[in-house]
């Protein structure tokens, strides 16, 4: 049996259903295939659960120094299968509205394992993609253009088996039913800096061994080295420039044991449990490519700025091309591809533009160019910082650890860079992201009247002080 459609998208996350719902909004006809549930790692392994775990650690933190607060609270523990089912009841809640918004544009979600199968024979410009469905029968789905979204999965180290229960990936870390003592994480980028602050505040004894020679190594360094003191003054222990040997890792009475390379030694560790989170892998074996001239680079499809791949008709999205790996980008790149698939000629963001967001404890956001990478592409700079200690909701909520960095161009004054590590810094770097897209000064919107009192003072002040006229210092 055979369906014929406007638009099909191989895979339904987050890349793949904005794709989708965009499509039939301008009136196509679409549908999506999916061999899991719709929403994606973001929804199921990623962004969402990881965050509800995040919030119920920080909220445990506080309650912990709650008589700072002038609030006493006696006994205060946690209820980890508790902690899980509300991280699980979110999930559940937002499935449930992405179902809906298929019912509600008309969108036919095929469940099942898809391949592409190359032109039909109705057209050779056209993409024929063959799911496999549950009871075994396979139905082809006929389109005019093909969107591949079909992500990413967790990357482990060569030689390093993961078993899910000693050694894991953050798919599995998620399922815990209970927390371990101890663990080391391997990696020290997003995904492992974000892990370590929520288990740090559970109260795991926290190793981070990073290969790079600082944390979250993408992000400007004085980002970088403040974190890492705010993590050592959290007790965590943070091990930078090791590289692991994984045929190290053994299982000793119940616990891992594992050596790494330091500083020309081997060093020896021993945890409860190892996470591994050393980046992600794209999704882009056994679904067809094979039959088609798309070319792969590095292990990702390779794409267009209108996220074209070498077969003109056929688009692809969100991890599988690589690049940013976030929830935000691929949901963007959706509607990319499909406003062009329109003939609409989108407008196409610069990926040095979109925002990035670290939801540790203290966060970081950034948007632009690191000081460095600034320099490096020949800009002569100019540094506004402004510390949140100076920030009168900052006292208010207990929390002035960290600051606000503003790299400007000397000669044109425009704004290069906006780099936060603070209290909800990722609730407001959309202001500095939006002054980079409208070109935008410094003094354009350090005078932007922010409301005091408030966090995004700071980002205010930051701006002010590219010219030495901030206020607060």
């Amino acid at each position: 049996m055979s369906k014929n459609y406007n638009i099909v998208v191989l895979g339904g996350g987050i890349g793949g259903y904005v794709a989708a719902i965009r499509a039939a909004q301008l009136g196509k006809s679409v549908a999506i295939v999916e061999r899991g549930k719709l929403g994606g790692t973001c929804l199921h392994q990623g962004c969402i659960p990881s965050k509800a775990l995040l919030r119920s650690a920080e909220v445990f933190a506080m309650m912990r120094n709650s008589e700072e607060y002038g609030i006493v609270a006696s006994d205060v523990s946690f209820n980890f299968i508790k902690v899980q089912e509300r991280k699980q009841k979110i999930v559940d809640q937002l499935f449930k509205g992405v179902q809906y918004l298929m019912k509600k544009n008309k969108i036919d979600v095929i469940e099942g394992v898809g391949r592409i199968i190359g032109p039909s024979i109705f057209s050779p410009k056209s993409g024929a993609v063959a799911v496999e469905l549950a009871n075994g029968e396979i139905e082809t789905l006929i389109s005019d253009n093909l969107i591949i979204a079909t992500g990413s999965r967790p990357r482990s180290l060569p030689g390093l088996k993961i078993d899910g229960t000693y050694v894991m990936t953050s798919d599995e870390a998620l399922q815990m039913e209970a927390l371990p003592k101890s663990i080391v994480i391997i990696g020290g980028g997003v995904i492992g800096v974000e892990w370590a602050s929520m288990l740090s505040d559970f109260g795991v004894d926290v190793t981070v061994v990073e290969y790079e020679q600082r944390l979250v190594p993408t992000e400007d360094e004085e980002i970088s080295k403040e974190l890492e003191r705010l993590f050592k003054k959290r007790k965590l222990r943070i091990i930078t420039g090791a590289k692991v040997n994984p045929e190290s890792v053994e299982i000793v009475d119940g616990s891992v044991r594992l050596e790494a390379e330091y500083k020309g030694e081997t060093i020896e560790l021993q945890a409860d449990k190892v996470l591994v989170s050393v980046g992600r892998l794209a999704n882009v074996e056994n679904i067809g490519l094979e039959s088609t001239d798309i070319k792969l680079e590095r292990g990702v499809i390779r794409v267009n700025s209108r996220m074209q791949t070498t077969e003109s008709h056929i688009y692809a999205v969100g991890d599988v091309v690589g690049g940013l790996q976030l929830a935000h980008v691929a949901s963007h790149e959706g509607i990319l591809a499909v406003e062009n698939i329109a003939g609409l000629n989108p407008h196409v963001h610069e990926s040095h533009l979109i925002p990035k967001c670290i939801y540790s404890r203290p966060e970081i956001a950034s948007v632009g160019w690191t000081e460095k990478q600034a320099v490096e592409r020949g800009h002569q700079v100019k540094v506004g910082k402004f510390t949140f200690k100076a920030i009168g909701k900052a006292l208010v909520y207990g929390d002035t650890d960290g600051f606000v960095k503003v790299i400007a161009d000397k000669t044109t004054n425009d704004i290069l860079g906006v780099h936060m590590i603070g209290p909800h810094v990722t609730d407001y770097i959309s202001e500095a992201a939006l002054a980079q897209v409208l070109e935008a000064t410094p003094w354009e919107v350090g005078k932007t009247i922010h409301p005091h009192p408030t966090l995004s003072e700071a980002l205010g002040e930051a701006m002010l002080d590219v010219d030495g006229m901030a206020i607060g210092m």
